[in-house]
């Protein structure tokens, strides 16, 4: 095997500049690995070989020619199925949009070429991305390279396989609900939910417009701290067709900038238990950082519990509002997963003007006071979720002697969504059964640049990212 598949998507970068790695080397490195262990995982629903070989040996022209390169030059990459993507599949996991294929791409899809990413193929998702686990009934379920019979999470499920088993460098995901999040945790990888708006939505489907619009984003997954700053980089800035986007300039902190931060931190909300590793976790990464030189203490926000009650309401309730029509007729198209949720958001009382008005009230009245809390703990660090990644089929755990059920083990996600806060999830610990579990380090809105280099100084700290034992 070769080795090249290892390296942070950076380091292969720097080293094509450099002229000491090929684009085409490190293309067909790729694609091996995806025929080696695609067929085991099921993370990409298409590959075109053929483009990214193409690609690669353009690729390799201009260095060859000395052009000026971009910062992604040569590093092959994949992108989750809910993207448009010339020439490719995006059909978000739903026999609705079968064989559908855009005819351009979204544009956080065309910087990621204009830097010179090569992209390999698009991954799977659950239906409609309302999952926090990857199957639908046009391709089967995406298994976790830490256990084929776990998940990898959803809704970013295929893209957080396909990376963290090495078949891609980096990539793009989605969240609503913690559909980056949970799949970086479940994975042993990272990722990053931005603040709605900051890397345009713009050609994802489903469209983030309406409820979603406010708590659906999109962001970068890869395999270190690094290639999340160079992803994010790439993609952010304002674009017309993302309502919620914005001219916010880049602006890195700088080290002392980043040590003065003062951290609080949270093992679990006083209402969804966490698995003993979990807490475990969130406590290494608040004593590594509080070695690293930063001001950490123990800190748990008021609002939570109203935060993910709102969510649920914008996520569940409103979101089964809007799905169930395209449906009609097609009843039995609609997969398991989804014919669930669905169910689920059926038996509460729909929304009406009044209530969602209501609820916009309350959400914004709640971002206030919880940002007013965040001036004095400007980040924040607390779990993932409550457990790591689940077998095939789960939907209940036992936890602290409580039973925790799916819909309740990702508050610990849906939080921020509902709140707008930027959040980076990085791999800290490990189960009793050896698998991954990621940490949260959540900012203020639009401060991301803060977030990412907090989740670096915890990266150097821990260093608990590892290859998955299927490679």
């Amino acid at each position: 095997m070769s080795e090249l598949i290892f390296l942070p998507a950076v380091v292969m970068a720097e080293r094509i500049r450099k002229r000491e790695l090929s684009p085409v080397e490190l293309v067909e490195a790729h694609l091996a690995q995806i025929e080696k262990l695609n067929p085991k995982l099921n993370a990409f629903v298409q590959v075109d070989a053929d483009a990214a070989r193409r690609v690669a040996q353009c690729a390799e022209t201009s260095v060859k020619q000395g052009k000026t390169l971009g910062a992604l030059h040569g590093i092959p990459v994949s992108i989750k199925s809910s993207f448009d993507l010339a020439g490719m599949r995006c059909e978000s996991g739903t026999r609705l949009r079968a064989g559908h294929v855009p005819i351009q791409d979204a544009p956080l899809v065309a910087r990621l070429r204009a830097a010179g990413a090569i992209i390999l193929g698009v991954t799977n998702a659950p239906e409609l991305l309302m999952a926090w686990e990857t199957d639908n009934l046009l391709y089967g379920r995406t298994n976790n390279p830490w256990d084929i019979e776990r998940t990898a999470g959803g809704s970013s499920g295929g893209e957080a396989a396909a990376i963290a088993s090495c078949m891609s460098a980096g990539g793009v995901g989605s969240d609503g609900g913690g559909s980056i999040r949970v799949p970086a945790h479940f994975t042993g990888i990272c990722g990053l939910k931005p603040t709605p708006g900051r890397i345009p939505a713009t050609g994802h489907f489903p469209v983030a417009a309406g409820p979603f619009a406010s708590i659906g984003v999109v962001g970068p997954i890869a395999r270190t701290v690094a290639d999340l700053k160079i992803l994010f980089e790439i993609m952010q800035g304002p674009d017309a067709g993302d309502t919620c986007s914005a001219p916010v300039a880049l602006r890195w902190p700088s080290r002392e900038e980043t040590r003065n931060l003062r951290i609080g931190y949270f093992e679990d909300d006083g209402r969804t238990p966490v698995t003993p590793e979990t807490r475990a976790a969130v406590r290494r990464a608040a004593e590594s950082l509080r070695s690293a030189g930063f001001q950490v203490e123990r800190f748990q926000p008021d609002g939570l519990d109203q935060a993910r009650k709102l969510w649920w309401k914008y996520f569940v309730i409103a979101g089964g509002m809007l799905l169930r029509p395209m449906f009609k007729g097609r009843e039995a198209d609609l997969s398991p997963i989804l014919r669930d949720f669905l169910e689920v958001s059926a038996s509460q009382p729909p929304l009406t003007a009044d209530s969602l008005l209501d609820a916009w009230i309350q959400r914004d009245l709640l971002r206030s006071q919880f940002f007013a809390q965040m001036q004095r703990y400007p980040i924040l660090l607390c779990p993932a979720a409550a457990i790591p990644a689940f077998r095939h089929g789960e939907r209940s755990w036992e936890v602290d002697g409580k039973t925790v059920n799916y819909l309740d083990a990702w508050s610990y996600t849906e939080f921020f969504n509902l709140l707008g806060n930027p959040v980076a999830v990085v791999p800290v610990g490990r189960s009793s059964e050896g698998l991954p579990i990621g940490v949260q380090i959540v900012g203020r809105s639009w401060e991301e640049e803060q977030v990412l280099s907090v989740a670096c100084a915890l990266e150097s700290a821990c260093g608990a990212g590892s290859i998955p034992p299927i490679i």
